[in-house]
C-alpha cells in the first residue's frame, strides 16, 4: 500500500506541475501573439482537445484499472494482451481522428469566422494551425495506453516523468518558437501560433521517448512475470474492450467538459458578436479572454482546490464498498468544505482584484478593452467549476459514474441553447452566464445524486458554506476598500505598476483577513482538524 500511496502522491505532484505550467505560459505567449494569436491558438486546440479525449476515451486510468484488476489475480498475460492489440487500435483511432480534424478544419473555420477575416483571423489561417495540431493525434492515443499499463503495475513514475518532459517541452517550444518567429524574424502571427499548436506533437514525442526508455529499463521484470503467471482468464478481445470501455468513458465526461463549452464559443461569440455591431478583431478578443486569459487566471484556485479535496476520494470508494455510510458521509462531507474553503474565498477576491489581475499578468490596453470586466464576471465561475469536478469524482467513487456524464450532456445542451440569445442580450458577459447556468445545471444533478445513493445530508456543508462566504465577503468588503486609495496614489488609473502593488497587497491582505476570520472562529480547525500540523498542537493545548 505504501508503494501505491506514494506512486499516486508523485502522480498528483506531476500531474498540478503540469496542469500550473500549462496555465502560466499564457502570460508570456499573449505578450508575443497579442490576443489575435491567443484567439487564432484556442480555434486549433479545443477541437484537438475533443478529439483527443474521443480517441483515447480515458484510456491511461481505464486501462491502469483493467491491468490492475487481472494483475491481482495472477493473470499477466491479459493485460498484455490488451497492451498489443491496444496499441494497435489506439494507432488506428489516433490516425483516424488525425485525418478527420485535418479534413474537416475548412468547415470548422468557416463556422468560426464566417468572413474574410480582414479584421481579424481569417479561415485560411484557422484552417492552417488546426492541422498543424491535428498531427498530434498519431502520437498521443498510444502514449495514454503506455500510460495506463504501467500504472496499472502501480508504477506510477513513467507517467508522471512523461507528463512533465512533454509539457515542459510543449511549453518551450511554444515561448521559444514564438519569440523567435515574431522578435527575431519579424514574422507573422500566424506562423508563431502554427509552431504553438505544433508543439503539442513535438512534446508528445518527447513524453513518448520517455515512456520507451522505461520500458527498456523494466522490460526484464515484465518478461519474468509474463513468464510466472498463474491463471490464464481467457476473455475474449470482444469482453476485454467492453470492459475497458466501461471503465473509461465516466473519465471521460469530466475532461471533455470544458474544451466542449470552449467550442460552444468558438462558433457563436464571433457571429453573435458581429450581429449587434462589433468588428471581428474586437469580437475574437472576447473569445481569447474567455476561454484562454480570463480562463487560465480562473482555473488557478480551482486546481489548487481540487488536488487537495480529490486526495479523499480513495478514501470515498472505501467507504461505499464497505456499506460504512458514516465514514462516507465524513468524507463527502470534508471534501465539499475544502473545495469551498479553499475556492470561494480565492474566487471573490479575484474577482475584486480582477483589474489589477488582470493588468499585472496581461497588457493594460486588453484589461480596459473587455479584459478586467470579463476576469470581474468570470472569476465566481471557478467555484463552479471546483464543484463540477469534485462531485463526478466522487459519483465515480458511489459507483455512479453515468450520471456525470449526463449531467455533463445537459450542462453542455444548456450552454448550447442559451449562448446566443445571452450574447445578443449581455455581450461577452453573456457567454459566461450560460457557462454558469450549464454547470449550475451539471452541478444540481450531481448533488441530487450524491444525496440520493449516498445517503448523504448537506446540513454541515449548508452551515460551513454560509460561514465561508459571510467570512469572503467580509474579506472582498476590506479589499475593495483598501483598493481605493491604493489606485488614488497612482493618479486613479491602472498602469503595469498600479496593477502590480494593488495586487500583492491586495490579495495579501485579503489572504490574511481570511485567515485570521477562519482560525478565531475555529472554521480552520473543523474543516481541516489534523491535516494540519499547527491546528493539531493547538487542540491539544485547549485539551
Amino acid at each position: 500500500m505504501s508503494r501505491l500511496l506514494r506512486g499516486t502522491f508523485i502522480l498528483t505532484i506531476a500531474t498540478f506541475f503540469s496542469k500550473f505550467i500549462g496555465m502560466i505560459y499564457i502570460v508570456p505567449f499573449t505578450y508575443l501573439v497579442k490576443l489575435k494569436g491567443v484567439a487564432l491558438y484556442t480555434y486549433a486546440y479545443n477541437p484537438y482537445t475533443i478529439l483527443l479525449s474521443i480517441a483515447t476515451m480515458g484510456v491511461p486510468l481505464a486501462v491502469s484499472k483493467f491491468v490492475s484488476k487481472y494483475n491481482a489475480l495472477g493473470d499477466y498475460n491479459t493485460g498484455r494482451r490488451l497492451l498489443k492489440t491496444g496499441l494497435l487500435l489506439m494507432t488506428l483511432t489516433g490516425f483516424l481522428a488525425f485525418i478527420v480534424l485535418f479534413t474537416i478544419a475548412p468547415f470548422l473555420s468557416s463556422r468560426i469566422v464566417g468572413g474574410s477575416g480582414t479584421q481579424g483571423n481569417s479561415q485560411e489561417d484557422i484552417t492552417f494551425v488546426i492541422r498543424m495540431v491535428s498531427t498530434a493525434l498519431i502520437i498521443v492515443p498510444s502514449m495514454s495506453l503506455i500510460r495506463g499499463y504501467f500504472q496499472g503495475f502501480q508504477s506510477m513514475g513513467p507517467t508522471a516523468v512523461s507528463q512533465v518532459i512533454e509539457q515542459i517541452i510543449r511549453i518551450v517550444f511554444i515561448i521559444v518558437g514564438s519569440f523567435v518567429v515574431i522578435k527575431v524574424f519579424h514574422g507573422e502571427i500566424t506562423t508563431a501560433v502554427g509552431l504553438a499548436t505544433f508543439a503539442a506533437t513535438i512534446g508528445a514525442v518527447g513524453g513518448l521517448i520517455v515512456l520507451l526508455w522505461y520500458w527498456k529499463k523494466r522490460s526484464p521484470h515484465l518478461q519474468k512475470l509474463y513468464k510466472e503467471n498463474k491463471v490464464n482468464s481467457n476473455i475474449s478481445l470482444a469482453q476485454m474492450y467492453k470492459e475497458t470501455i466501461t471503465y473509461a468513458i465516466p473519465f471521460v465526461a469530466v475532461g471533455i467538459a470544458i474544451p466542449l463549452y470552449k467550442m460552444v464559443d468558438q462558433f457563436t461569440v464571433v457571429r453573435a458578436l458581429e450581429q449587434d455591431g462589433y468588428k471581428q478583431s474586437a469580437a475574437e478578443n472576447v473569445v481569447a479572454i474567455v476561454t484562454q486569459t480570463a480562463h487560465q487566471l480562473v482555473m488557478i484556485p480551482v486546481s489548487l482546490a481540487t488536488a487537495f479535496a480529490l486526495t479523499l476520494i480513495p478514501i470515498i470508494t472505501q467507504a461505499y464498498v464497505k456499506d460504512d455510510y458514516k465514514a462516507l458521509n465524513k468524507n463527502i462531507s470534508q471534501t465539499f468544505q475544502i473545495v469551498l474553503f479553499l475556492t470561494v474565498p480565492a474566487a471573490i477576491g479575484l474577482s475584486v482584484l480582477a483589474y489589477p489581475a488582470y493588468g499585472t499578468l496581461f497588457s493594460i490596453k486588453d484589461m480596459n478593452h473587455f479584459g478586467g470586466q470579463l476576469l470581474q464576471w468570470y472569476s465566481p465561475t471557478a467555484i463552479l467549476f471546483a464543484l463540477f469536478t469534485i462531485t463526478a469524482a466522487i459519483l465515480q467513487g458511489l459507483n455512479k459514474q453515468k450520471f456525470a456524464l449526463l449531467s455533463m450532456l445537459l450542462g453542455v445542451l444548456f450552454k448550447m441553447v442559451f449562448n446566443e440569445p445571452f450574447i445578443h442580450w449581455f455581450e461577452g458577459i453573456g457567454s459566461l452566464m450560460a457557462t454558469n447556468g450549464g454547470y449550475i445545471v451539471s452541478v444540481g444533478l450531481n448533488l441530487i445524486v450524491i444525496k440520493k445513493y449516498g445517503n448523504f445530508s448537506y446540513k454541515w456543508v449548508y452551515r460551513r458554506t454560509v460561514l465561508i462566504l459571510l467570512f469572503s465577503f467580509i474579506m472582498a468588503f476590506i479589499v475593495w476598500l483598501v483598493k481605493i486609495p491604493l489606485l488614488a496614489m497612482f493618479g486613479g488609473e491602472y498602469t503595469k505598476w498600479s496593477s502590480i502593488f494593488t495586487l500583492i497587497v491586495g490579495a495579501g491582505l485579503g489572504a490574511l483577513v481570511y485567515f485570521f476570520l477562519s482560525y478565531r472562529s475555529g472554521l480552520l480547525g473543523i474543516i481541516f482538524g489534523d491535516r494540519l500540523a499547527f491546528l493539531k498542537k493547538r487542540k491539544q493545548q485547549r485539551g
